[in-house]
């Protein structure tokens, strides 16, 4: 059987220290790196190297009994938790490591959720138990307060034919038949494994292993125990179905990464997109950065193909369900800097390269100012990716500082029109433009006869509605949590052609934000601070400051607990503030809590200065056509003018 196990946890809990041990300890590897020694496997690229953090979400493979395992080593840097986040969705299970001397920290929170979000088996791995002030016990209790009452600490080895009676006794108190069988004595050991193996799979049940990945303890007493607790279940006699998590180049070839979660999947085999054709022309089977070629694979592999250059990262192959939308996005964007001898656009094209590597990083082209922005997690980041780019290309690039990333949105429902008919085009559209709830995104419904409208440019429509973001009024950032609904358009037979519906789909839109009530949103966090009693008026006021909000404070005999949410832009340095006067023994969790209204939003307007009637790629005017000859008309006079009216 197949299975695919992921590691993750805070930096610097051990996860690739523990994960050489893991490859060690199943042959796969012949000797054992150190990330201080610069010599790990997984972490074989040289930047991760000389920073001794990982930063690519690299796999392993190994075998187990019967069963061959992939393992996924994943960025434990929140810079870097994009990267982690695809690789989650293809795990079967997941290990978290926590340090036995920080107990669970920032990151730790943030990877649990992530989880339980995708519905992974998780199991915990308590590491670092030789170094001064580990203390097992107080992590125990703090995964079981902070993570789930669920979590079952292993304290002995599991076997096949033998059970702890501490192990029976939690089982029991969670099955009535089980009691039953318990209290009557009767309880069986295989029994036991099955139930423990079921729970796990419907994550009624974490287990919790203890030992120091660097010292080499409990590492083979947990991968003895692995197969015993996890399953299998892939339909291997399907069509292939496969999920794109990771793109890479080696060399001008690109490689195209991706789980098969049914079927089978040969060379040769074909795929279509948007009307091209590709055929598979190799599949590699990686382990570090070694690989070997084979001429197929089955349901629950994990490999590498050539000869896909249209699927991206999160595309689903051979199916028709719709790709799922990553939680992790990043909430700032920063402009390129580039002085050197080689043009703006092929630079732009080495960005657009990596950014099919790293999706989050949304490339923005201003063709108006000729500039590159990109999106960013974090400063780190941006370091790696100047290392990147200069190590790679041979480009010395800079970056600005960081800026918020900000959206808009409305909150009154209007109609927009958009027509376009110059000489020899004809298109119009009317939309019906609503506000979403926040979060929801931009969703769309269709209204329109084809006695109105034929159902291809229909299609068109909804098509150049979401093939980009949208410029706001308030700032020119995108537009995001409005609904539309198209409710009627008209084309010609003879006229209407190229791009004539996006030019009426553009305007309609932009027609309706100038009559709508805008809303600038800004990036929200959840925060969670924990420090003594004495700073709780501290915390509290730093809060109020920062244009926040916080719940009842939770208070014990020595620590108080924060929770809340703020603005990105006033909680994104303060870390560094929390530190200081909690002298570091205080915890600050911040997580991504998407959009809300801006707490400033003159200032940052004033700050922005966008010119809505400057825009090239954005106009509110419809093109109507008399005489032979186009003619501009204003917003305000266009929906008068209208001919489906």
């Amino acid at each position: 059987m197949y299975k695919t196990i992921g590691v993750l946890a805070h930096v610097d809990a051990g996860k690739t220290t523990f994960s050489e041990q893991v490859l060690f300890h199943t042959n796969s590897i012949q000797a054992r790196g150190r990330v201080d020694h610069q010599d790990t496997f997984l972490d074989h690229h040289e930047l991760e190297r000389r920073r001794g953090i990982t930063i690519f979400a690299e796999q392993g493979r190994m075998n187990i009994g019967d069963d061959t395992y992939t393992l996924i080593d994943t960025p434990g840097h929140v810079d870097f938790s994009p990267e982690m986040e695809r690789a989650i969705r293809v795990m079967d299970y997941a290990i978290i490591i926590i340090s036995a001397v920080e107990g669970i920290q920032g990151h730790t929170e943030t990877v649990w959720q992530l989880l339980r979000q995708y519905h992974v088996p998780t199991f915990f791995f308590i590491n670092k138990m030789d170094r001064e002030g580990a203390n097992m016990e107080a992590v125990i209790r703090q995964l079981r307060k902070d993570c789930s009452q669920h979590v079952l600490f292993i304290d002995e080895p599991l076997r096949a034919d033998y059970v702890s009676n501490n192990i029976m006794e939690w089982l029991a108190e969670r099955d009535e038949k089980l009691l039953d069988a318990f209290l009557n004595e009767s309880l069986e050991h295989e029994q036991c494994l099955a139930q423990l193996k079921e729970m796990i799979k419907n994550e009624c049940a974490f287990p919790c292993f203890a030992g120091s990945a660097l010292k080499d303890e409990g590492i083979q007493e947990f991968l003895d125990q692995l197969p015993l607790l996890t399953a299998s279940h892939f339909d291997k006699d399907a069509p292939f179905e496969g999920e794109v998590f990771k793109i890479r180049h080696d060399g001008h070839q690109r490689l195209t990464f991706m789980k098969a979660t049914k079927g089978s999947l040969h060379v040769r085999d074909e795929f279509s997109f948007d009307e091209v054709t590709e055929k598979v022309t190799e599949i590699r089977l990686y382990n570090g950065s070694r690989f070997e070629t084979v001429q197929q694979v089955e349901a629950g592999e994990i490999f590498a193909v050539k000869g896909l250059s249209q699927a991206n990262i999160g595309d689903r192959i051979g199916t028709t369900m719709l790709s799922q939308p990553y939680e992790l996005v990043p909430t700032l964007q920063a402009k390129v800097q580039y002085e050197g001898d080689q043009h703006i656009k092929e630079v732009l094209q080495i960005f657009r390269l990596l950014e099919a590597e790293e999706p989050s990083l949304r490339v923005v082209w201003q063709e108006k100012f000729q500039e590159i922005h990109v999106h960013i997690m974090g400063a780190i980041q941006l370091e790696v990716l100047t290392e990147v780019l200069m190590t790679r290309f041979s480009l010395a690039v800079s970056f600005g500082e960081p800026q918020i990333l900000y959206m808009e949105t409305i909150a009154t429902t209007v109609t927009g029109y958009g027509h376009f008919e110059p000489l020899k085009h004809y298109a119009e559209v009317h939309l019906l433009m609503e506000p979403n709830p926040r979060g929801t995104g931009n969703t769309f419904t269709n209204a329109c006869h084809a006695d109105h409208l034929s159902v291809g440019n229909q299609r068109l429509v909804e098509k150049h509605l979401f093939e980009r973001d949208h410029h706001g009024l308030l700032t020119g950032f995108p537009v995001t949590d409005i609904h539309f609904t198209l409710l009627t358009g008209r084309g010609h037979n003879e006229h209407t052609s190229g791009g004539d519906f996006r030019e009426a789909s553009f305007r309609a839109l932009r027609q309706g934000l100038e009559q709508a009530q805008n809303v600038l949103l800004e990036p929200y966090y959840r925060f969670k601070m924990k420090a003594s009693n004495d700073f709780i008026g501290r915390m509290m006021t730093d809060i109020q400051q920062a244009a926040g909000t916080f719940d009842d404070p939770i208070l014990s005999e020595t620590d108080v607990i924060l929770t809340g949410r703020a603005p990105v832009a006033t909680l994104m340095s303060y870390s560094t503030t929390f530190a200081a006067y909690t002298n570091g023994k205080g915890a600050l969790t911040l997580q991504f809590d998407g959009y809300d209204v801006c707490h400033n939003t003159e200032d940052v307007i004033a700050q922005i200065g966008y010119d809505r009637n400057a825009d090239p790629e954005y106009s509110s005017s419809s093109i109507f056509c008399a005489k032979g000859k186009g003619y501009s008309v204003p917003w305000q006079e266009a929906q008068a003018a209208m001919h489906c009216l």
